[in-house]
């Protein structure tokens, strides 16, 4: 049903409707030979014919795109669950009931509504074909955080998917991993009495995730508090020098990580603070202080200068002016800020190398001694752990920078 004066695009031809999902069903079955060069034009061909006819059925027959959907769903999952196992059929399941969607969005010309009427086929093509591309980066980008987050639950000691976790056995799943997160260094894990003080000392990674918690929190606490004075210094215009001086501050986030962590090895073995906590703090706020500089210095764009006037010709001091006036408008960014110099900090490796010994051991530092030493899937239930960390905290980031915008009247 189409409103009145709505642009109603043209529908395509047939051979339009059947050639884009045939294309994909050719890629796909190229994909499902894995790699046998006898088969890879047999499992293309066949892929190009079975979604080409799925798309005729649904153009021509079904014409309703839950009943499309249900279709291709189901001819998908029980012709591939009966050659290549439960897995591969629930993958193609997802995909069918995607395809009876994208069917019918073809077929009714739908995918020129995001367009203007004008628009030429190649412009058409372009569009999509970009998005297309993009989607195909992103999921290059994202697919290790995949793989790895199935492969912490292995109960197997490998790297790699059983034979159980294909074909989704219950037995082939395990939590042994993450609790070997806690057991891995104690003494006695099972001792019920002195269980706690036994997994505070003792435990590899619970004193790594300890010494990453203590080392990023006080390096972000001086990062930040360092960041927001520079960048508060370098918004005035009156500031001599300032294109110089935020060069040397953000040089950092250019330099390599490896001439930087070597610089304060040396530095700080001639003051006596190498292999110690107030060294790796240091060098860790050295890390985080361009970033808190970067993103406060982009929430002071929108402030309005007038209000710090205007507490100053009303009697208010400095100090209070700032913490008073200016502070709860850049808070948004500061915190956003301290949040960047937090995750830096926490995935730290290559100063930790250089800078700290057995007693300063990170999450980061202990994850590279486990693939060179000791090689184990608890990497892999750490690495899940801090995924979800990491994307937690960039939530709270997006979520701090629209209320910042909001607060700048930039956006409603």
């Amino acid at each position: 049903m189409h409103k009145p004066f709505q642009y109603i695009p043209p529908k395509p031809p047939m051979w339009f409707n059947l050639i884009w999902p045939g294309i994909f069903g050719a890629i796909l079955g190229f994909l499902t030979a894995t790699g046998q060069k006898d088969l890879m034009l047999i499992y293309a061909i066949l892929g190009l014919s079975i979604f080409a006819i799925l798309s005729y059925v649904c153009v021509k027959i079904l014409k309703e795109s839950l009943y499309s959907s249900i279709f291709c769903c189901t001819i998908l999952f029980f012709s591939s669950l009966i050659y290549f196992g439960l897995t591969y059929s629930i993958v193609l399941a997802l995909i069918g009931w995607m395809l009876g969607k994208i069917i019918l969005w073809l077929s009714s010309g739908s995918y020129r509504l995001g367009l203007p009427p004008y628009a030429t086929s190649i412009e058409v093509l372009w569009f999509y074909g970009f998005r297309f591309i993009c989607g195909l980066i992103f999921l290059f980008l994202i697919a290790p955080i995949l793989v790895v987050f199935p492969l912490s639950f292995n109960i197997e000691p490998y790297f790699s998917f059983t034979e159980g976790m294909l074909n989704f056995e219950p037995e082939a799943y395990s939590l042994r991993w993450y609790k070997d997160i806690l057991y891995n260094g104690m003494v006695n894990p099972m001792e019920i009495q002195g269980w706690w003080s036994d997994l505070w000392a003792n435990a590899q990674w619970i004193r790594s995730i300890r010494n990453s918690f203590i080392i990023g929190i006080f390096s972000t606490l001086i990062a930040t508090s360092i960041g927001t004075l520079a960048a508060i210094g370098l918004s005035r215009s009156e500031m001599p020098y300032r294109r110089p001086i935020m060069a040397l501050l953000i040089s950092p986030m250019i330099v390599p990580l490896v001439i930087i962590a070597s610089g304060l090895f040396f530095f700080f073995s001639d003051v006596g603070i190498a292999k110690t906590y107030i060294g790796v703090i240091l060098a860790h706020a050295v890390l985080g202080t361009p970033y808190v500089i970067i993103t406060v210095t982009a929430t002071l764009v929108g402030f309005d200068r007038s209000l710090t006037r205007a507490a100053g010709s009303l009697g208010a001091g400095p100090v209070n002016t700032f913490f008073k006036i200016q502070m709860p408008l850049i808070l948004p960014g500061v915190i956003s800020g301290a949040l960047f110099a937090f995750i830096t900090s926490f995935d730290e490796v290559v100063v930790v190398l250089q800078l700290a010994d057995v007693r300063q051991r990170t999450i980061p530092r202990q994850m590279f001694s486990g693939i060179r030493e000791q090689i184990s899937p608890t990497i892999l239930a750490v690495a899940t752990i801090l995924v979800i960390i990491s994307i937690i905290l960039l939530t709270v980031v997006e979520l701090l920078r629209r209320r910042s915008e909001r607060l700048r009247g930039i956006t409603n």
